[in-house]
């Protein structure tokens, strides 16, 4: 039986936000925080120190400034704006708000005449929505507002940003709709039995976020008219409770549709699904297009396939080193296995029990390491010294470094990866270094779990790819890396690596976790891994 999943969080801190207006009307005064007097919103009051509010010209969702609202307090406390406003029994109100995560380590909640739903603190660097309706059973005053809730990671002290806090009189007419001039896409969603689980959000080619939702009722159906310009787009769903929408909790779905043509549509899932489509570009304006990113691949097959992937995914933007701290604590956590916001190792991490270690993102940050479960470091999957030490941009591209445990990384050294015969180490979630047997190589080899060998194989793919224009003159860099590599800029690995990594990526199909992981990359640094995206290239090629 699926409980309840508004109450599986842990919660150590409680802010209420709200306005403060006369109660002649539903209306709010200076809901979109254009109006401060001093650092004080007009309309604005605190009642103590657990929260302090300035006026901000970005980032804004409307108008000219928004509030950036502070959380600073560690316990549950009476930290807290409020607004009191009328309402006539019988009328349907639209509360919505906007607000904007920049660490993802607080949650916020709407309040309308009590508890309504949650924003998606993973959703940082951008604009959410949070909408309830509400029916007055009689006519009365009600409090309105929003209260914050720190999350693992909270450092104490956080902004969120708030704007275009507004409510609307659903009896009233609305103004005539715009014609669209670009692309008239529908848009219809299903809602399950927990509908306060699903959030949803359509990006650009350059990952910006177009349009967004959450916060629904339960088994409703929504619909709304997009009107969206030429582009390839991604369509991101998500359940936060792991089951997507459809068919274990009610029967929900999703449809986008142009021209009465189903572009994307789908419900069943687990914590995510991703699909992408393209409006126009020479299409005819419609019809799902998965591979709007690779259409210069289109058609193609061999190394010249991999030369034009290459050609997709080169001139990344580097962000360096010390950047990949913030993608590990914002995209590397575990919303997948335990959910409980820990940093994801692949090294300890185990997919069907409860993990031996665990760690708090940033806070165990290696730092000195005696022993598995210390820290958390930065693991090159692909050696550096492989590629001649800390070279830019391998040194820091994100599609081929993850979280892993210091000391366990430390086991693994620079070994290939491959699978082992006799164990001289294990560490905690079975991950494994030892003598190599059965891949026609015989040195020492470092093997990771079986949900994880796929990931590893198709980041391998990735490297000998988007660096086909050095990858040749890496061969002798080092020794461990002389026994992988061949010393070609397209077969790029010895026969017994591509067969193990062929091996692997068979056997352990794209998940979720990668899916997700690899579209963080792109919006991280502007590149995509082509073997998540497109599994088939790897028979393609190889």
């Amino acid at each position: 039986m699926k409980h309840r999943k508004n109450h599986r969080f842990s919660i150590k801190t409680a802010v209420l936000i709200g306005l403060v207006c006369p109660t002649v009307s539903a209306e709010i005064s200076n809901g979109s925080f254009e109006n401060w007097l001093q650092s004080t919103p007009s309309n604005w009051s605190t009642i103590d120190t657990g929260i302090t509010l300035s006026q901000v010209s970005s980032p804004i969702k409307d108008g000219q400034s928004a509030a950036a609202v502070t959380v600073n307090t560690a316990t549950q406390g009476r930290t807290d704006l409020r607004q009191t406003i009328s309402v006539t029994g019988g009328q349907s109100y639209t509360f919505s708000t906007w607000v904007y995560h920049t660490e993802g380590n607080v949650k916020a909640r709407l309040y309308v005449d009590g508890y309504r739903g949650y924003s998606n603190e993973n959703q940082t660097a951008q604009w959410q929505q949070l909408t309830y309706q509400y029916t007055a059973n009689s006519s009365k005053n009600i409090e309105v507002g929003l209260r914050f809730y720190d999350t693992n990671g909270f450092d104490g002290s956080e902004v969120v940003y708030v704007d275009h806090f507004m409510p609307s009189d659903t009896t009233t007419t609305p103004p005539p709709p715009t014609q669209c001039q670009q692309n008239p896409v529908q848009f219809k969603l299903v809602t399950d039995n927990y509908a306060n689980e699903t959030s949803w959000e359509l990006k650009n080619k350059q990952g910006q976020v177009i349009k967004s939702g959450n916060g629904y009722a339960n088994t409703t159906t929504y619909t709304e008219s997009l009107c969206l310009a030429d582009d390839t787009y991604t369509f991101i769903i998500s359940d936060s409770y792991g089951d997507g929408i459809c068919c274990s909790q009610g029967n929900g779905s999703y449809e986008l549709t142009f021209n009465n043509q189903v572009l994307v549509s789908g419900g069943q899932f687990s914590n995510q699904e991703q699909k992408q489509f393209t409006l126009g570009n020479g299409d005819g304006g419609g019809g799902q297009d998965p591979t709007g990113y690779y259409a210069s691949a289109a058609g193609l097959s061999g190394f010249t396939l991999k030369s034009q992937l290459h050609a997709i995914i080169k001139d990344h933007n580097n962000r360096g080193y010390s950047a990949l701290w913030s993608f590990i604590d914002q995209y590397e956590r575990d919303s997948f296995f335990e959910k409980d916001n820990t940093v994801l190792d692949r090294y300890s991490e185990k997919p069907t029990t409860a993990d031996t270690v665990s760690f708090t993102a940033v806070g165990d940050q290696c730092g000195s390491y005696r022993g598995e479960g210390d820290c958390y470091n930065r693991e090159h999957s692909f050696p550096k010294s492989w590629f001649g030490g800390k070279v830019e941009p391998m040194n820091s591209d994100v599609h081929h470094i993850f979280a892993s445990d210091g000391f366990v990384n430390a086991k693994r050294n620079s070994y290939p990866f491959g699978e082992v015969g006799s164990a001289s180490y294990s560490s905690s979630n079975g991950s494994r270094l030892g003598s190599a047997s059965g891949i026609n190589y015989s040195g020492t080899v470092f093997e990771p779990i079986d949900q994880f060998k796929g990931d590893i194989a198709r980041i391998y793919f990735y490297m000998a790819t988007r660096y086909e224009n050095v990858v040749a003159g890496w061969q002798n860099k080092s020794s461990y890396g002389n026994d992988v590599l061949n010393g070609t800029a397209n077969v790029v690995f010895e026969p017994w690596v591509v067969a193990l990594l062929k091996r692997w990526h068979q056997q352990d199909p794209v998940d979720d976790l990668e899916r997700a992981r690899n579209q963080a990359a792109y919006e991280y640094q502007g590149n995509r891994n082509p073997y998540v995206d497109h599994p088939e290239f790897v028979e393609k090629i190889w």
